[in-house]
């Protein structure tokens, strides 16, 4: 009999909800012997593309929500001469596909309370270079697409969606992934939705959703012999159509993906409820600033719980925290700051004032409601401290 149990004392900020039937999924693909890109992935890329309202042939199961965007970057073609432009407090995944293709990130500010830019962050940032628009939603919440949509129709720029934290996200009734020309989403052991390492792949277009099937397997026509076989009698010949990579998901990740994706609306559900017990117990918490409300007709994946702090306190509650035993952390430092994309001049006032001040607190479907309340009365207790240790010191 398999055993899930916790594996340490800390209350984890990130954690997944894996069991029984995910074990039992994986044994029914051991027992066919064959591991690889199958049936299972074929299901499951069925079964995502109806979750996200699409269809199953502009979908694509790949290895990691990185490799879609470095995908995305080969399906832009972009070189030297080209720029994307990305909010600065995004993942640094994004900024690396676009800087190794040989072109040029753009980094623009975000909305200091939802650390989402809004579409006049972006259209400060465009130029006659920008080739593409890459937005991530944050902590799984829409923010502004809709308009960012409408933005880059009218101005002909590709836009890339990292819909990583957004799994079960929606605008207006429709998925976050699918207002863009290109998205992908993440489903490493962090996510909402676990498959270890995995991702997915959309494309609006299926002739770039084609092509995107192809440059995830060494640019081949046919991800396998067997297939090549049904229209050519010399099916070991490799029909290359371009330059690729490996990236495509196997029938292992594939089957616990399944099984997560049924479940996924109660892990939701769960986080949802976790987020509206944060938001009470911390309504009336001096010196806390909690994520703003979603706006009318959005809904979340709820992958982050964020709460603003004093700049100079913030790394000392985090410390305290986790010295009682509760692990936080902020997600994600302004790029434009980091060593491999600073810029010397450049402010994005909202990013950086963001960055400084935001600490995530824990948030899973595993998550006790005791739990929470352990969390939220150490933030209180340690935030009170140390902001009256600020106080008499300054």
């Amino acid at each position: 009999m398999w055993s899930f149990t916790r594996r340490h004392s800390v209350i984890n900020v990130f954690q997944p909800s894996l069991g029984e039937e995910e074990a039992a999924a994986v044994a029914e693909v051991f027992a066919t012997n064959w591991t690889g890109r199958g049936p299972r992935t074929k299901a499951f890329e069925a079964e995502f593309a109806e979750h996200i309202g699409a269809r199953p042939e502009q979908v694509l199961f790949i290895n990691s929500c990185t490799s879609g965007l470095f995908l995305a970057v080969d399906l832009l073609e972009l070189g030297p001469d080209d720029e994307v432009v990305l909010p600065s407090v995004s993942f640094v995944a994004a900024a690396n596909a676009v800087a190794a293709a040989g072109a040029r990130p753009v980094f623009c500010d975000s909305d200091v309370r939802t650390l989402n830019p809004t579409a006049d962050h972006i259209e400060r940032a465009l130029t006659e270079r920008t080739k593409a628009v890459v937005v991530l939603h944050y902590g799984g919440y829409p923010g502004h697409i809709a308009e960012i949509a409408r933005l880059c129709r009218r101005r002909g720029i590709t836009l890339v969606e990292d819909a990583a934290c957004s799994v079960s996200s929606t605008a207006d009734g429709q998925a976050c992934g699918t207002f863009g020309d290109i998205s992908t989403w993440s489903f490493d052991s962090m996510k909402v939705l676990v498959t270890g390492d995995g991702g997915a792949f959309y494309a609006r277009d299926p002739e770039v959703a084609h092509r995107a099937r192809q440059l995830a397997y060494h640019g081949l026509e046919h991800a396998s012999a067997f297939d090549a076989a049904k229209v050519s009698d010399r099916w070991w010949e490799p029909n290359v159509q371009g330059f690729g990579r490996r990236s495509i998901g196997n029938d292992v990740t594939a089957a616990i993906g399944s099984v997560q994706l049924r479940k996924l609306p109660d892990f939701v559900a769960r986080r949802r409820a976790i987020a509206a017990l944060y938001d009470r117990l911390l309504a009336d918490a001096e010196g806390v600033r909690l994520p703003p409300p979603l706006p009318e007709g959005h809904t979340s994946s709820h992958y982050f719980y964020w709460v603003q702090l004093d700049a100079a306190v913030r790394g000392q509650v985090a410390r305290d925290l986790l010295e009682r035993g509760i692990f936080t952390t902020f997600r994600y430092p302004a790029l434009h700051k980091v060593p491999a994309y600073r810029s010397e001049g450049t402010s994005l006032p909202g990013a950086e004032e963001a960055a400084d001040r935001t600490l995530l607190l824990p948030l899973h479907q595993g998550l006790s409601d005791s739990e929470v309340h352990t969390v939220v009365d150490e933030l209180r207790k340690s935030v009170e401290r140390r902001s009256q240790a600020l106080r008499i010191g300054g």
